[in-house]
């Protein structure tokens, strides 16, 4: 097995380092204001046009419940590809693209029980940090894919 192909797209919110593995990452965006999408929960910030595609934006500090941040500069979208479907997070800055050792991903800590483990693949330690391994196909259920499907057909029927 080549290390060179397991790499990490590292991405900050707030003091923590988050990752998603490289083959999940499309591409890595400068914010722009999503279009609203009505009826939807708080951390789902709308949707964008991606390449012909309407892709859902969520914001992750939302999602993680974390405090929310004005946009900055350093502001992303990451256009994630998982179990078929598209999504775009929200994230304070994009770090590295970093290679690691997928024998290194540890099991998430007991802590992170209920919802917020569902996310999780594991915690990955890079050097002196430890960097939380997100499982990108789980950011959304299938309720709430369903349901942005439902509100996206909706906006696309009233033009």
């Amino acid at each position: 097995m080549k290390v060179e192909a397991n790499k990490l797209v590292t991405f900050r919110l707030g003091d923590d380092l988050f990752a998603a593995d490289i083959f999940s990452v499309e591409r890595v965006l400068r914010y722009t204001t999503p279009t609203s999408v009505p009826d939807m929960p708080a951390y789902i910030e709308g949707v964008i046009d991606y390449q012909g595609r309407v892709v859902p934006i969520v914001n992750l500090r939302r999602r993680f419940e974390m405090p929310d941040v004005e946009v900055r500069n350093e502001t992303r979208i990451l256009i994630l590809h998982g179990g078929g479907e598209w999504i775009g997070a929200v994230v304070d800055s994009v770090t590295a693209v970093t290679p690691f050792d997928p024998a290194a991903v540890a099991p998430p800590p007991n802590l992170f029980r209920g919802l917020a483990a569902a996310y999780l693949k594991g915690i990955v330690r890079m050097g002196d940090k430890l960097v939380i391994f997100l499982d990108v196909e789980k950011l959304l259920s299938s309720t709430e894919r369903i349901a942005l499907d439902e509100a996206e057909a909706e906006a696309v029927a009233n033009g």
